[in-house]
């Protein structure tokens, strides 16, 4: 079941969900809307190594905008900085971001019970586009949980994503064992 926008203002009262800097304006029926932080960055390597910590060039965006370019996958990050305790988040884009042909998640739609953080994006493009740092860019959308949960992401000895900070993070795959 998704949580409907009194919902999800009962859960942020709760302290169930934290969304900083929150604004009212940005709350829809079903979702809180997002927007793009001021950073960008691009792998380094033209050829990534699941097996390594493949390094990261990180940009502000300018006040002009910055034109992304097909082709290239930048990772990005939400101007909000989120903690869900008691839902699960989701991450989806905003139709006219869409509509511009930008993708800002390859996978990582879903987010976990505990994770607080910022959200990074992975992001594409099918032909360029100026993008500015707070533009709207994506819809949190909170599903009621079945059940307790045992092992929260903020909790997990093995969480990736844990460190707290306002730019793209890259890939830490490497830290699984395989």
């Amino acid at each position: 079941m998704i949580l409907s926008d009194k919902a999800i203002l009962r859960r942020i009262a709760q302290g169930e969900i934290v969304i900083e800097p929150f604004d009212r304006a940005c709350l829809g029926s079903n979702s809180y809307d997002v927007h793009l932080g001021a950073s960008l960055a691009v792998y380094e390597a033209e050829v990534l190594d699941a097996r390594k910590h493949n390094s990261v060039r990180r940009f502000d965006i300018p006040e002009e905008g910055y034109v992304l370019q097909p082709g290239q996958l930048y990772l990005g990050v939400t101007q909000e900085y989120t903690e869900t305790h008691q839902q699960v988040p989701f991450l989806e884009g905003k139709s006219s971001v869409g509509r511009l042909g930008i993708d800002i998640h390859a996978t990582a739609g879903k987010g976990d019970v505990g994770f607080c953080n910022y959200w990074t994006l992975e992001i594409s493009c099918s032909l360029p586009v100026r993008v500015y740092a707070g533009m709207p860019i994506g819809q949190l959308i909170y599903f009621a949980l079945d059940g307790e949960v045992e092992n929260r992401y903020n909790k997990k000895q093995n969480a990736k994503y844990v460190e707290k900070t306002p730019y793209p993070v890259e890939s830490m795959m490497w830290k699984n064992k395989f």
